[in-house]
């Protein structure tokens, strides 16, 4: 025999070559080197070997290495480990055959009898596990019994699976699945399959198979791309059946991978009875740059037959573009935008937009804005255009666009050294001027030529000079000398036409301007009420009151106000101003020469520490806002021969219950009374056997949060939504749209199944208003909401979102939500039972990217 077992635990093997081994290879030192360049060179008798293999073979293994010397073979056991070029396997034994290059792995069983060391076959990033494997060294082909793999989050395991040396793996009695357990939750099962790594996967007819039982669900073939990152492709429709237009296919489409910094989605809906819809969806984003996206959607839409009254077609659009730049990339310069403008029908009317916060908010709003800081000066330079849209009028406001260039406060008095000691050197200097071009307008005429008809323009320029010093040592005076100037470019002429007996006005085009100029001066301090507390844990409580009292004047600017004759008889004239349709306004008419007050209030508490070891450490004290703010105004108009007093203002609000529960009130009370008509007349309330002062108006609104649990967790997209709606979730959660590319990830939990904790989040508003401004003396609304959710089990999430309007006696729109997690698989169902939004959606489908398609829901079209 020869044979010989090695106790080292590695070795190399030299690579062999064709001739015998043992027979030594012969070098001619004899013959002398020719260096004539005509003389031919001679050839070795014996030809240098061709090296099968191109690396040196590593092998190492924990108990044994045995070397066949005369079946040339070595033999690896425990632990074993062989690694050549980029081919890595590691195994419980491991066969090495130098004749054939072939390399046999199989497992190893342990003390108790169990299959153990499994072979893991490693080709550069791709790794495989199998119960044996026969793999050619030179070839690099192989053939593998019972393959476990993944390929992009899909697991691979087939019975019998053949490799070429291209990589291409071949596969017989192969499943296919995304669970995480021994035995899935769900799997394909073909009878073969191909699998290119890291670029594609084609099955032949295939069987969906779940919890072990075959379904009805087959498929003749089946693609599967694995390319890394976002690739092109189809995007499947989901069909259903309305009462209006029929049976339909909605978001159907292809997605454009157009490269790693844009991408594109082109959806359409298409109904029966000749509806459609066409939607596109747009992400971009450069790294430290700036990132954004775009949505456009359009839908044509018909209710009833052609030819019968109730036949209506309509076209409705919305749009929404949001844009932010990386505030690293320019520091002197920023970019954004968010917009969202379209059909005022267009939440109402859709049959493909779920959008509940834009639908129950009857405002639409937009805004681009561009700043650039002028370095090395003073002035700034912003522009932007904006945009307002009440969705029940159908108004539209527009800002197309609006210029400002602004100076920063300098200080043209102080001293060279830049200190600011005395009034004088505090004096400041601002300056701004600012360009518009507005229109209001309709769904109507929207970008019609009537809208651009309509168009008004202006610039305006203000100066505003201002100081401050001491007074008494308590108080600080703030002077300030203002001075405004307003160009338009169209006035009004109004003239009276004796034959038609009335007023016409005129538009004259032309460069017009008007001047203000106003003074004015504030006083102010702050007071400081302290109450010391020895015992408890109240340590303090610190009221500070700010009072404020300014003057203004404003001299009377009537001469730029015209006469025009308004009857027959000529001395019967009026005044107008020729600047009434001014986007800025008209200049004065009249002094103004007024006071204005106003008192403000904070209440805080010092405690002690909660913690008994810390209570008596001052630097651990906690503040407690009692009283967050408290506040008064009023005004009072010296110019004026009545009614010299405006009504008071008064507006609270405080935060109860470690700031999870936050209240606010408002409200207005008058000191003039009313005349029989309802018309403030100049006798103080109290004077005609009222109060001292009036009550007109007042609100009163309380938002309470609570949960069983801290979240830590930043907003995802739908939830930033809901803050940028101000709805913070009150009005539940927008139902899912298929294919939709802005839909948050849902990434699994990992808890316990069993636990006496039920996670829940609960959130309360109520609002209430009170109206008396001409002695209605009645609640003009008042109603509740809540939203709230709650996990009955680690699986189990339920949640509902409704209200009641108290005044109303009804309730509000509502949504119950129902969600499991089913491991693998995602379910859920939204429902709105009654009101002008009455649907529901259900939804069960694989929750991996790679197989999102293998899915089932249905909607029930919203019933007008």
């Amino acid at each position: 025999m020869y044979s010989q077992e090695i106790n080292q635990s590695s070795s190399k093997i030299i690579p062999s070559i064709k001739n015998d081994s043992l027979k030594p290879i012969v070098k001619d030192s004899i013959l002398p080197v020719v260096s004539d360049s005509l003389t031919l060179k001679s050839k070795d008798s014996i030809a240098k070997p061709k090296e099968i293999l191109e690396a040196i073979i590593e092998h190492t293994a924990d108990s044994l290495i045995k070397q066949d010397i005369k079946n040339n073979k070595i033999i690896l056991y425990h632990n074993a480990h062989v690694h050549y070029k980029q081919t890595d396997l590691k195994a419980g034994y491991i066969e090495i055959d130098n004749n054939t290059n072939v390399v046999i792995a199989k497992g190893i069983k342990d003390s108790i009898g169990d299959y153990t060391q499994l072979p893991v076959f490693t080709e550069g990033p791709d790794s495989t596990t199998q119960d044996s494997i026969r793999f050619n060294f030179k070839t690099e082909k192989a053939k593998i019994w019972g393959l476990v793999t993944e390929q992009e989050g899909i697991k691979i395991k087939g019975s019998v699976t053949k490799k070429e040396n291209d990589s291409t793996v071949y596969v017989r009695d192969i499943i296919f699945t995304t669970s995480e357990k021994d035995k899935p939750d769900y799997y394909i099962k073909t009878k073969k399959a191909k699998i290119v790594p890291d670029k594609k996967i084609v099955i032949g007819f295939s069987n969906l198979v779940i919890q072990e039982v075959p379904t009805p669900l087959f498929l003749p073939f089946a693609y599967i791309p694995l390319t890394k990152g976002s690739t092109s492709g189809f995007l499947m429709p989901t069909w259903g059946q309305n009462n209006q237009q029929g049976f339909f296919l909605q978001n159907g489409g292809y997605y454009f991978a157009l490269s790693d910094y844009v991408d594109l989605a082109v959806l359409a809906d298409i109904y029966t009875n000749g509806s459609w819809g066409v939607r596109t969806e747009s992400n971009y984003a450069l790294r430290y740059k700036f990132s954004g996206n775009f949505n456009f959607r359009f839908e044509s839409l018909i209710n009833g037959q052609r030819g019968f009254d109730d036949y209506s077609k309509t076209n409705n659009y919305n749009i929404r573009w949001s844009h932010s730049q990386d505030s690293k990339s320019s520091p002197n310069a920023r970019f954004s935008a968010s917009v969202n403008l379209g059909s005022s029908k267009y939440y109402r009317q859709s049959l493909n937009e779920f959008d509940n916060n834009s639908y129950l908010n009857n405002t639409l709003s937009s805004s681009v804005n561009y700043y650039k800081k002028l370095v090395g000066t003073p002035f700034n330079f912003s522009a932007s255009i904006t945009h307002s849209q009440n969705t029940n009028t159908e108004v539209i406001n527009m800002s197309l666009p609006s210029f400002l260039l602004n100076m920063d406060r300098i200080y043209p008095f102080a001293s060279k050294s830049g200190s600011k000691k005395n009034a004088l050197q505090r004096t400041g200097l601002t300056y701004a001027l600012k360009s518009d071009v507005r229109v209001s307008t309709t769904d109507e005429f929207f970008f019609k030529q009537k809208m651009f008809e309509d168009m008004k323009t202006g610039m305006q320029q203000n100066a505003s000079l201002s100081t401050n010093l001491k007074l008494l040592k308590y108080f600080t005076v703030s002077p300030s000398l203002n001075y405004k100037e307003v160009w338009y470019f169209d006035k009004l002429q109004k003239t009276y036409d004796e034959d038609e007996d009335k007023i016409v006005v005129d538009t004259i085009n032309g460069f017009n301007a008007f001047r203000e100029f106003s003074t004015g001066a504030s006083l102010g301090t702050k007071v400081y009420g302290m109450l010391n507390f020895k015992k408890g844990k109240i340590k303090a409580i610190r009221h500070v009151m700010t009072p404020s009292i300014s003057y203004n004047y404003r001299p009377d600017m009537s001469n730029y106000y015209e006469e025009v004759q308004q009857s027959a008889d000529p001395t019967d004239l009026i005044e107008y101003s020729p600047f009434a349709n001014g986007i800025y306004g008209s200049p004065g008419r009249g002094v103004s020469n007024g006071l204005s007050m106003s008192l403000n209030n904070t209440l805080e508490a010092k405690a002690k520490s909660k913690d008994s070891l810390e209570s008596d450490d001052p630097s651990k004290d906690r503040i407690i806002t009692i009283l967050n703010n408290l506040n008064f105004s009023t005004s009072y108009n010296i110019a004026l021969d009545s009614l010299r007093w405006s009504p008071i203002s008064m507006n609270a609000g405080t935060f109860l219950f470690d700031k999870k529960m936050q209240v606010n009130l408002s409200a207005s009370m008058d000191p003039y009374a009313l005349n029989l008509e309802g018309q403030r007349i100049n006798e103080s309330n109290i004077s005609q056997g009222g109060s001292l002062l009036r009550l007109t108006n007042a609100s009163f609104t309380a938002n309470y949060s609570f949960s069983s649990k801290k979240d830590t967790q930043k907003p995802n997209k739908q939830e930033q939504n809901k803050i940028d709606n101000n709805s913070d979730g009150i009005f539940g959660e927008d139902f899912p749209v298929s294919n939709d590319l802005s839909e948050p990830n849902r990434e699994d939990q990992t808890e316990k199944l069993y636990s006496a904790k039920f996670p829940w989040t609960l959130k309360l508003a109520y609002a209430i208003n009170y109206l008396n401004s001409n002695r209605q003396n009645e609640i003009s609304s008042n109603s509740l909401m809540f939203s709230g959710d709650i996990e009955l089990t680690p699986k189990w999430n339920v949640g509902i979102s409704s209200g009641y309007d108290i005044k109303g006696n009804g309730f509000t729109y509502t949504q119950l939500r129902f969600g499991r997690d089913l491991d693998s698989w995602r379910m859920s169902f939204n429902w709105v039972p009654f009101g002008e939004r009455q649907t529901y959606y259900f939804f069960i489908g694989i929750k991996s990217s790679m197989l999102s398609d293998l899915k089932y829901d249905q909607r029930q079209p919203r019933i007008f």
